[in-house]
């Protein structure tokens, strides 16, 4: 049986009411707070307990869970109670970057608090349910100590005591999911005026984009090993782009996302890596112009 812990939860956005209701189903005693009210109300129909004040709600709690706008607001709220927030556990859910991450847990550090930092890897919806995922970094021992309850939410990754790595990964897994959304939005864009609706294009794509994630770990092999002329790979040369970009243009719709991979590719080109893999234009990421 999951142990019940007094939990607060700061921040009742779409996501801060996922949380709490996955809480509240499992029986945690949970208070919540949010800036604008009456967000609460269907929380406290199912136990939840509203707090008037931030300061309430976190003597509230043994685990304070906060689930802000952004890293600014964050602070906004937790500084002025650093007092009440010592001796206690900070588990903090809201989208931050790498580097404020870690300068959360020096803050928390300094106040007496133990830190853990989270990237949530779903929508709402999908709290509670299979193929959600959250990652974690900062304290090992409040992972540990955590993990039951940070279970009913989704499946649960640590990745250390570095307390920017959850955000790195969270940073770099929607990067890849965004510019891949972006290109399907581009390929939607260039059948539509062939009376191809978006939906008849999606039943295509997502198909192919499937069978063509199997050549990710290809691909990484290939970076890793720092050999872009290993056979088999498809070149750079043969990748060149400039056919898709007038194709777009004919179509009369907008080349930016072909455009975006085309531009890495013209810069490994120009460096006389043409007869070298399409894996090599990471390097024209990982240093750019």
């Amino acid at each position: 049986m999951t142990p019940v812990t007094p939990v607060t939860l700061l921040g009742l956005g779409a996501m801060g009411a996922a949380l709490a209701e996955a809480l509240l189903k499992a029986g945690h005693a949970t208070t919540v707070w949010n800036r604008s009210p009456g967000k609460a109300d269907a929380l406290v129909a199912q136990g939840a307990t509203v707090a008037a004040t931030p300061g309430d709600a976190i003597r509230a709690g043994e685990l304070v869970i906060v689930c802000l706008f952004d890293h600014a607001s964050v602070h906004e709220v937790l500084d002025p109670l650093a007092p009440d927030l010592a001796g206690r556990t900070l588990l903090n859910l809201t989208t931050t970057k790498p580097e404020q991450a870690r300068e959360l847990a020096v803050w928390a550090a300094e106040a007496g608090v133990a830190y853990l930092d989270g990237g949530i890897m779903a929508v709402p919806g999908m709290i509670g349910q299979p193929g959600a995922s959250i990652l974690y970094s900062g304290s090992a021992e409040v992972f540990g100590e955590h993990r039951a309850l940070l279970d009913l939410w989704a499946s649960s990754t640590y990745f250390g005591e570095d307390a920017g790595l959850a955000s790195l990964y969270d940073f770099a897994l929607l990067s890849a999911m965004y510019v891949m959304f972006a290109g399907f939005m581009h390929g939607a864009a260039m059948v539509a005026p062939a009376g191809v609706s978006a939906r008849e294009f999606a039943s295509m794509a997502a198909p192919w984009l499937t069978a063509m994630t199997g050549g990710f770990d290809g691909f990484g092999e290939v970076i890793d090993g720092g050999d872009y002329t290993v056979p088999g790979q498809q070149s750079l040369e043969f990748s060149n782009l400039g056919l898709f970009i007038e194709a777009s243009a004919e179509q009369g719709v907008g080349a930016e996302p072909i455009a975006m991979v085309q531009r890495l590719i013209q810069r490994q080109l120009d460096a006389g890596h043409g007869g070298e893999g399409f894996a090599r234009i990471i390097e024209s990421i990982k240093h750019p112009a």
